[in-house]
Order: structure tokens, then sequence, then C-alpha cells
């Protein structure tokens, strides 16, 4: 079973570079960078949140698990 700090720690680096890519695509989009970095910081805060709570619901299961 995973101990939560690393759900919390393999959170924050993905979420680091999916919101990277997230930014990168709203700029090519929208050509202005406020709106990018808005965009990108809203999504950083709402997906960190549910991929968080999503690791730590599956951690609760042992499907898929050898016991």
């Amino acid at each position: 079973m995973e101990k939560p700090i690393r759900s919390l720690i393999k959170t924050i680096s993905w979420r680091l570079l999916a919101t990277l890519i997230t930014v990168l695509l709203a700029l090519a989009f929208t050509k202005d960078i406020g709106i990018s970095t808005s965009i990108g910081i809203l999504e950083l805060i709402i997906k960190t949140a549910v991929y968080y709570l999503h690791e730590r619901a599956w951690n609760l299961t042992n499907f898929g698990r050898k016991t």
C-alpha cells in the first residue's frame, strides 16, 4: 500500500507537467499569456485535488494487486 506522501509527490510532479502542456495549448489558441496562465492555474488547482482523491480512493481497494 502506498503512503499518502508518495501519492502527493506523484500528484505534484504529474500536475506540473500536465499544467505546462495546458498553458502552452491555451497560449497557442488564445495568443494571450494572461488568459493562458489563468487557465493553467485553475486547471492545476482543480485537477491536483481530484487526482489526489482518485489515488487515495484506489489505494483503498486491492483490485489488481497480488495478495
